[in-house]
């Protein structure tokens, strides 16, 4: 788990950090490291609670590594899902809970990331999250196109997806992306409290009432996810979408610096 720093703050509560500097790319590698996590803990039968955040300041995952896409695996896991959609879904399923810090910039398959999780709160001041992918002639294919919408709507998704703008943190509550916008020096004192109070409690207790939530408000289907992973792939492979992406990467796009502190808007004409 190269990608990835774990610390136990307790048998059942464990904190996982991000950490592929300078822009936290979902790379092949980070794809290797996150199905090397979910087989390591989903078996785990201390484990209450996962907090995921960044070691990198202004990042917590920048967006996948363009440059790299043909790399990534679609090897079926478990699931019947490639990869990162497998990933996703077991983290759904799971029996303890997953917290999302957000402190910095969670574009495309990092807001889908944090899709994924229980829970999300997100720094008042420094939290940024879009979906962009349309932005580059491609579509959500990690999840985007079915979690998003059952948590914000359909007008809103359209806002999201297709205008592929950054949203601040205090916006992102307010459509339902984020638990809360949190005052970024009371955000980790919150987390941590919440994370302990629910290490403290009965696991069968957290997992049947996870998995209730779960089986009332509905998880995405495998038809639906794949579709999706399909046309991502289909898109990215098009001779426009090739020079789209070519031409961000040459202005710089996956380098520190200004397009990516900004991406959602400079995407834009």
């Amino acid at each position: 788990m190269k990608k990835l720093q774990l610390t136990h703050h307790a048998p059942a509560y464990l904190r996982v950090s991000i950490n592929n500097p300078p822009l936290n790319l979902f790379d092949p590698e980070m794809s290797d490291s996150l199905q090397e996590l979910i087989a390591t803990i989903e078996g785990d039968e201390d484990l209450k609670v996962v907090v995921f955040d960044s070691v990198v300041p202004d990042y917590f995952m920048a967006h996948v590594d363009l440059a790299r896409v043909a790399e990534l695996s679609t090897e079926p896991g478990p699931t019947g899902l490639s990869p990162w959609p497998d990933v996703a879904l077991r983290l759904q399923r799971a029996p303890f809970v997953t917290i999302g810090v957000l402190r910095g910039r969670a574009r495309g398959v990092g807001s889908e990331f944090l899709l994924a999780l229980d829970m999300r709160f997100a720094s008042r001041e420094r939290a940024i999250l879009a979906q962009i992918e349309v932005g580059c002639g491609i579509i959500p294919g990690g999840g985007g196109l079915e979690r998003l919408p059952s948590l914000i709507g359909r007008a809103r998704s359209m806002e999201a997806i297709i205008g592929g703008e950054d949203f601040d943190a205090d916006t992102a509550e307010r459509y339902g992306w984020v638990n809360r916008s949190i005052p970024d020096a009371e955000l980790d004192g919150f987390v941590e409290r919440l994370a302990r109070r629910i290490a403290g409690f009965d696991r069968q207790a957290i997992a049947a009432a996870k998995q209730s939530i779960n089986e009332r408000t509905g998880l995405p289907t495998l038809a639906d996810i794949r579709s999706s992973e399909t046309k991502f792939f289909e898109a990215a492979a098009r001779s426009t979408t090739q020079r789209r992406i070519s031409s961000l990467l040459q202005s710089g796009l996956q380098q520190p610096g200004d397009l990516e502190l900004r991406l959602g808007k400079l995407l834009g004409p």
